[in-house]
């Protein structure tokens, strides 16, 4: 009977154990996506490496962004219109941002594009709530 008894000890322990990984793996999967703003599935995590709410990086301040173009519907426009350089409002007006526009258009490609909405949606709530 004690031999039972330890076996059934040792059962609940495991089990307690793994409830124990299973919510620290939720709560680091909540942590990787709390740092991004999200709209529909789009995450901005990637846009992080050149784009930031309030300082300019390899790529304009979002909130400069958003100012100019007023909206997500009008930014997803210039989206799903293939995003050229001259309708980019930022980079066609600014010969730093012009030259980054080969870069943003990499990441349109393979990022953006086929998420236009929800990439716009995104990165006006970043700018909403102040971070990306």
């Amino acid at each position: 009977m004690s031999n039972s008894l330890i076996v059934g000890k040792l059962n609940i322990m495991e089990l307690n154990k793994m409830k124990s990984i299973i919510v620290s793996m939720f709560v680091a999967a909540g942590l990787m996506v709390a740092g991004s703003a999200m709209a529909g599935g789009f995450s901005t995590s990637t846009c992080k490496t050149c784009h930031e709410v309030g300082k300019d990086k390899v790529g304009p301040d979002w909130a400069t962004v958003a100012k100019a173009y007023g909206d997500a519907k009008t930014l997803a426009g210039v989206f799903k219109s293939g995003f050229k350089v001259e309708d980019r409002k930022v980079a066609a007006s600014n010969d730093k941002w012009k030259a980054q526009a080969a870069v943003m258009t990499g990441m349109f490609n393979s990022n953006i594009k086929g998420h236009e909405d929800e990439a716009a949606e995104a990165l006006f709530a970043a700018v909403k709530a102040g971070k990306i």
